[in-house]
């Protein structure tokens, strides 16, 4: 998997396909998921790209997996990349 740094704030990053067949940057750590439809916390899945509405909590023994957390959601600068319409 490509490996980089976040050209806004310097943070190590990985760019994980998505379904679609872009790449989006994520956090490099894999993080424990559990799936809920609707849930607020979101994962992409390395293998199928997928992102998945998820809790970050729950009962170890109903662990879904694991997953990338995008990074727009935890860079400090992410404004600084929406695009303007």
């Amino acid at each position: 998997m490509p490996t980089g740094v976040c050209r806004g704030c310097g943070a190590e990053i990985v760019w994980v396909k998505t379904a679609a067949g872009k790449s989006m940057p994520c956090d490099p750590r894999l993080v424990p998921y559990w799936e809920r439809p609707g849930a607020a916390g979101k994962v992409v899945l390395q293998r199928s790209g997928k992102v998945v509405s998820c809790d970050f909590e729950g009962p170890r023994d109903e662990l879904t997996g694991f997953g990338y957390i995008s990074h727009f959601s935890t860079c400090p600068q992410a404004r600084g990349f929406r695009k303007k319409r």
